[in-house]
């Protein structure tokens, strides 16, 4: 064995076989296509099911929801590529520990909390979807647009089950769950194609101008929505996953990559999931809409039910069944993942493999109350606005710490367990533009840019003014 294999072995054993607290050896890095897999399969998956009738929910129109989309996409991919990417492969650590090296262990531990916890939540309305398919065979009531609370026990042993599974997978870590995408996005995106193909037959769609009148110039919003535009579309598209390319979430992927170009194969999730899969489920609850039991709720006032599991059935049979059931765990394995690694952070001592489990329990818990899933467009938006300020510390300290004249990774190299120039510039910028969305009723989406670029120049600012004092 050579000196440097006995050396990466050391290395990998010290960090617990993830590299949660080094960088990831050379012999360890993966190639561009393992990543257009795992993106493909994450995002074409179980929020694609649930995001695309919720646009037909918020009233969009033909040309808001199709170039908006384009628009909004390719701003995300050029996130990705270009901040996320670039930083991950320079540094090669998780954002967790290169936040700590920033801010501080006590700090980035409130940090590690939310973050992990914002993304149990996301993947417990993964679990949610999944389950709305499992139900099918049990004739199981689906959970209402409206719907907080668990429906039933056979829901939340459904979810239960699902959870565990899903949970088990995460835990066995990176390679599995990058194996697993891998395996199961082609039979995903396959389901998407037919499902959306199907929609459009069942919809007497044989032209494009029948195609653009699904959506037409849009309609007033379901009870409860929030009303969507052009720059709605935009905005929330790109930052739909700010918290993973602007917030620097995915620093803990692309660290395994052996160049930044593979920050290109975000596109693959991009324009196969967050454009054609949505696209394709909007078509399929179109379908929906235009049953008795739906136009019953909207004759009483009420919002149909958005359950994807009956909806891909409808139209692909027990193909849609099991495509919803895979399109939910592609979505929740790297998600618990890397809530995995935000609680491994702060429990250093437990393995990734137990944390990663406590974290698949919180998701299993999330997912029994089906508000997570249903509300999942605000919810993205709250939870992108609350933590990609923090990617903002690192992309602004990575590019300008030397042109402002600051140390780089500070908290490490002075030992400093709090980092007033990291508080201070989110507690601001996050303070005032939640402010600003709360009192003149902007949507959180729009705040979020602003927000980020505040908290990196207000770090270099406090950075300068904090480390020349002392």
């Amino acid at each position: 064995m050579s000196q440097i294999s006995i050396e990466e072995d050391i290395i990998e054993e010290n960090g617990g076989g993830e590299f949660e607290r080094t960088p990831v050896p050379n012999s360890k890095l993966k190639d561009w296509k393992n990543f257009i897999g795992m993106y493909a399969g994450e995002h074409a998956a179980g929020t694609e099911f649930m995001i695309g009738p919720l646009f037909l929910t918020a009233g969009v129109s033909a040309f808001d929801l199709i170039v908006g989309l384009l628009i909004g996409n390719l701003l995300a991919v050029l996130s990705w590529r270009f901040l996320t990417a670039e930083i991950a492969v320079k540094n090669r650590l998780t954002l967790y520990y290169q936040l700590e090296k920033i801010c501080g262990k006590k700090l980035v531990t409130g940090y590690n909390l939310a973050n992990g916890i914002l993304f149990c939540f996301l993947a417990g309305s993964m679990i949610t979807v999944s389950a709305t398919a499992v139900g099918i065979p049990f004739n199981m009531p689906m959970p209402k647009l409206d719907d907080t609370l668990p429906n039933g026990m056979t829901w939340v042993i459904i979810v239960i089950v699902i959870g565990a599974v899903i949970s088990i997978i995460a835990a066995r870590g990176y390679d599995t769950v990058t194996k697993a995408a891998n395996w199961m996005s082609p039979v995903i995106v396959l389901a998407f194609v037919a499902a959306g193909i199907v929609a459009l037959g069942q919809l007497g769609v044989d032209s494009f101008q029948k195609f653009w009148d699904i959506w037409g110039e849009g309609g007033d919003p379901f009870p409860g929505q929030t009303k969507f535009t052009f720059w709605h579309v935009v905005i929330w598209s790109w930052f739909a996953n700010g918290a993973m390319h602007i917030g620097m979430s995915d620093l803990s992927v692309f660290r395994f990559a052996k160049q930044a170009k593979a920050g290109w194969a975000t596109a693959a999730g991009m324009y196969v999931g967050h454009y054609m899969a949505w696209i394709a489920a909007a078509l399929l609850y179109a379908v929906y809409l235009k049953s008795p039991e739906a136009q019953a709720f909207l004759s009483v006032g009420d919002a149909p039910p958005v359950a994807p599991g009956p909806m891909a059935y409808n139209a692909i049979g027990v193909f849609g069944i099991i495509a919803v059931v895979l399109a939910g765990w592609t979505t929740a394995n790297p998600t618990i993942y890397r809530a995995g690694l935000a609680f491994q952070a702060i429990l250093p001592k437990l393995s990734t493999a137990k944390v990663t489990i406590i974290a698949g329990t919180v998701a299993t818990i999330a997912g029994l109350f089906p508000a997570f899933a249903m509300k999942l467009l605000g919810f993205v938006a709250l939870y992108g606005f609350i933590l990609a300020p923090f990617g903002a510390v690192i992309v602004f300290e990575h590019f300008f710490h030397k042109k402002v004249g600051i140390i780089k990774n500070y908290a490490e190299l002075a030992n400093l367990s709090f980092n007033k120039s990291v508080f201070w510039a989110w507690a601001i910028s996050f303070g005032l533009f939640y402010f600003i969305s709360v009192k003149f009723d902007v949507f959180l989406s729009f705040v979020t840019l602003p927000s980020w670029l505040l908290c990196g120049i207000l770090f270099l600012v406090f950075s300068k003014y904090f480390q020349k004092k002392v």
